[in-house]
């Protein structure tokens, strides 16, 4: 490879991994700071909570189509206008003046967030050959366990020391570096872009129309139940999905392509990021409760507890690649979805007399499970996606992975609130999510073995 392949290679995985940092960083500083933020805007509880919606509704209903965006345009220029979108829609945030702004302008870094995301594996997907996706991916991956365990420690700071509004300056400046760097090192030799379908707007505002609505339904739960409202929003979900199949059959250009969603491989891949991350953030609401209600335990000691979920996934990732090298997909995903369930299910069998090594078990194995999976489900999914659809795969990825913790804690708020008895009732939900690891972890047997044939393996592009 030329120095200027290599250089573009490595500013390539350098742009992927930061701008899923930042994204993962952004998410788990605001969380900390949302008090400051409504002390000093003199906001409702309502309002707040919609700085959060509102950026996961903008997010999860573009994801797909801005995965297209990229396939058509380039995920090297969605990429950075999305970063540059999501600077200056932080920087924004950080001079607003009340709450509306707030979540104005967080529905708007929500937009620019979904066109950065499918971006970063696009980008992967693009500049590495098909056989050495797993390494990049674990990087990511880890990348992503550091900002989910940093986070926290990181907003407290910024909000204690220079206020909520620093949480949103933080990003800022890297963003707009990574973007400015991955528009001017190109690859000097590209080979010809792929043709790609038409956008299919149509496609396009059922499906995100569908995902609106479901997320909608999944965040009202934890707060009200399943009020009217939330009744409501599931039946548009459904309306909407509905009528989304029904003009995909029909359209000459279909947004998702029939070969990509039949494939089982790519099923099984998108139904185990989903029921994996919906396990592991339904087990992580539960066990907030569980720590600080019933153990005593105050925030601090909580995420002490709870610290080994990143620190081991972290360290999960790269040597999932390695393993998927060795092994092949389908006995490192398999691996991985057994750990979590192990983990998740040990964790509802802690009651009052749980000990900190007891936790930390329990924490251990969901993380390294996690860890595995995302790496090893999502390298299978890019992977498989033809060169032209590799957004499009991206944006499953991500979509996957944002209503899957919504649909978990969803879960959990419901199951939870079922019974009088909280530890009865956590042991209750904690096994059905483990269930559904186990019931989804089976599908695993459709992922590539240890040996895979030239016929499975696309050709790569450069873009």
């Amino acid at each position: 490879m030329s120095g200027a392949g290599l250089l573009h290679r490595r500013v390539t995985l350098a742009g992927s991994v930061l701008g899923a940092v930042l994204v993962a960083l952004d998410g788990t500083v605001l969380t900390i700071a949302q008090p400051a933020l409504q002390r000093d805007l003199g906001a409702s509880l309502a309002q707040v909570q919609w700085t959060s919606t509102g950026y996961l509704i903008a997010v999860a209903s573009l994801l797909v189509f801005a995965g297209r965006l990229g396939d058509r345009y380039g995920h090297r220029r969605l990429f950075a206008y999305g970063m540059l979108g999501f600077a200056a829609a932080s920087a924004g945030i950080g001079c607003a003046p009340g709450v509306g702004w707030v979540i104005g302008l967080r529905i708007a870094q929500g937009v620019c967030g979904a066109l950065l995301q499918p971006a970063t594996l696009g980008m992967l997907r693009a500049a590495y050959p098909p056989d050495r996706l797993g390494m990049p991916i674990a990087l990511r991956t880890s990348a992503i366990g550091v900002a989910a365990a940093a986070g926290p420690l990181i907003g407290g700071v910024l909000t204690a020391r220079l206020g909520w509004r620093s949480v949103f300056f933080l990003g800022v400046l890297p963003a707009v570096a990574i973007a400015l760097l991955v528009l001017l090192v190109r690859d000097r030799e590209p080979a010809a872009r792929p043709r790609t379908a038409g956008l299919d707007p149509g496609g396009a505002l059922l499906l995100g129309s569908a995902l609106a609505c479901l997320v909608t339904a999944l965040v009202a739960v934890p707060g009200a139940g399943w009020s009217a409202g939330a009744v409501l929003a599931a039946c548009g979900a459904c309306a909407a999905g509905a009528a989304f199949v029904v003009h995909e059959r029909r359209t000459a250009h279909p947004l998702l392509s029939p070969a990509l969603l039949a494939s089982p491989v790519v099923a099984a891949a998108l139904g185990i990021l989903l029921s994996a991350s919906a396990a592991l953030f339904g087990t992580l609401f539960t066990a907030t409760y569980f720590l600080q209600d019933v153990l005593g335990l105050d925030p601090l000691d909580t995420a002490l507890r709870m610290l080994p979920v990143a620190l081991c996934m972290v360290l999960a990732a790269p040597l999932s690649a390695v393993l998927l090298r060795r092994s092949g997909a389908r006995a490192t995903t398999s691996a991985g979805m057994a750990l979590m369930a192990a983990g998740v299910f040990g964790f509802g069998r802690l009651d009052t007399s749980a000990t900190r090594l007891a936790v930390g078990a329990c924490a251990l194995a969901m993380g390294t499970g996690f860890g595995t999976v995302m790496v090893s489900a999502t390298e299978v999914l890019v992977r498989r996606a033809a060169p032209g659809e590799a957004g499009v795969a991206g944006g499953l990825q991500q979509t996957a992975m944002n209503v899957g913790p919504t649909l978990g804690v969803a879960t959990a708020t419901t199951l939870l609130a079922s019974g009088t008895d909280f530890v009865a009732s956590m042991g209750t939900t904690l096994t059905v999510l483990a269930a559904l690891v186990v019931a989804v972890g089976a599908t695993a047997l459709r992922l590539p073995g240890g040996t895979r044939t030239a016929a499975e393996v696309p050709r790569p592009t450069t873009e």
